[in-house]
């Protein structure tokens, strides 16, 4: 009898397993629905690719930075998108926004950085409810050609009133907007700047008047990755900040031969000088010192002269425009200053060889700075041109804000 009973259970087991098999391949044939409610081939959950998508796809090269990171859930619901940047030998997280309804994530800021890996791990609650996570990274455009901004001043520097803030491109900008909207210039205490473009390689910033003494200034370049001409992104990725000193504004008489130097508002000193002789004649207008150097030579044949002068020591240099005008110490002239205009456009002051601070060259300099306005009047020569140096104040704040590329 138990013997009767031991091959009914064997059979009953036996009969278990084919049963069970045969509902399992009925899942399979129904196409992933079988009687065990699992989605996926013989009930197997679906695979994380097919639960969260990630664009730009997992193993992309070279996507181009107009393309948008983006983590999205069609049925479910994220839980945690975890995104990490590493460029230039650093890793730094890229903050998001998951949506209201839990379906997408996306950055604060759309604009992929150029020539860095993406790392994006993500959670989410698939339609079921089971937890899925995925893993995907991608690569960047390394472009080929770069530009970088040049800027004046220098930083941490104190300058007089009247800096410009000047960028020169080291190439041509096609999209100056762009570029334009990646530059921001603040002040403390705030005052309204505003930009002015130079053809497509020059961009300066100004106040409609002067700078107020004790002014701090700071201009950031948040050009890393922008587009400023076909094919051609920025490089920079900095701060740089100035203090505006005290104020000074020389006034040069070029008929008088005198320069009229007012510190604050307070005329300190009238200094005897001889500016342009008839042929060569200084120009008018509002000029900013640009640099300042206790010595330099000055050859006529580097600013479209002939070879009227070589002059190996000049003392007491101050640097006005691009094309060679200078407030400078003159020792080989002795008796101009004050009477004759002698020179090929230079303001000269008596000085003497080697330079001396007892001298009214010697004394003006060490009274200046970078960023001082020199303002000519009563030449012969024209208006010098707004981007010739620093002559941004030769245009009204009108004609200044008419050069903006943002509207």
């Amino acid at each position: 009898m138990r013997h009767v009973q031991g091959r009914a259970r064997r059979a009953g087991a036996a009969l278990a397993v084919v049963l069970t098999w045969a509902a399992l391949l009925a899942g399979c044939s129904a196409g992933g629905s079988g009687p065990l409610g699992l989605g996926g081939a013989a009930g197997r959950p679906p695979a994380p690719e097919d639960v969260i998508h990630v664009t730009p796809d997992d193993g992309g090269r070279g996507v181009p930075p107009g393309e948008r990171l983006r983590v999205r859930v069609p049925d479910g619901r994220l839980e945690k998108v975890s995104v990490v940047r590493s460029q230039d030998a650093q890793d730094s997280a890229v903050p998001g926004r998951i949506s209201a309804d839990g379906t997408t994530w996306q950055p604060d800021d759309d604009r992929l950085a150029l020539a860095a890996q993406y790392t994006v791990d993500v959670v989410a609650d698939d339609a079921d409810g089971r937890r899925t996570a995925r893993h995907t990274t991608f690569t960047t455009l390394v472009p080929d050609e770069r530009f970088i901004a040049y800027v004046t001043p220098e930083n941490r520097v104190t300058v007089g009133t009247g800096m410009i803030v000047s960028l020169d491109f080291s190439r041509e900008i096609a999209d100056r907007a762009a570029v334009e909207r990646a530059v921001h210039v603040s002040a403390r205490p705030p005052v309204e700047i505003r930009p002015h473009w130079f053809g497509k390689g020059r961009l300066d910033f100004r106040p409609e008047q002067y700078w107020q003494p004790g002014t701090e200034v700071t201009v950031e370049l948040n050009l890393r990755d922008v587009e400023g001409a076909p094919g051609v992104y920025g490089l920079q990725a900095k701060t740089f900040a100035f203090t505006v000193g005290r104020s000074q504004v020389s006034l040069v008489d070029a008929a008088r031969h005198t320069m009229a130097v007012r510190r604050d508002g307070r005329l300190m000193a009238v200094v005897p000088i001889t500016a342009g002789a008839p042929k060569n004649p200084t120009y008018n207008g509002k000029m900013v010192v640009m640099n300042m150097l206790d010595v330099t030579r000055m050859n006529s044949r580097t600013v479209g002269f002939g070879g009227e002068y070589d002059i190996p020591d000049v003392p007491h240099a101050m640097k006005l425009t691009d094309s060679g005008t200078f407030v400078h110490g003159n020792y080989w002239s002795p008796d101009a200053p004050g009477h004759v205009n002698v020179s090929h456009g230079c303001v000269g002051l008596r000085d003497v060889k080697g330079g001396s601070s007892d001298t009214p060259a010697g004394w003006f300099f060490d009274r200046s700075l970078v960023g001082d306005v020199i303002e000519v009047v009563h030449s012969v020569d024209r208006t010098v041109a707004p981007d010739n140096g620093l002559g941004g104040w030769n245009l009204t704040w009108q004609e200044w804000k008419a050069g903006g590329a943002v509207k």
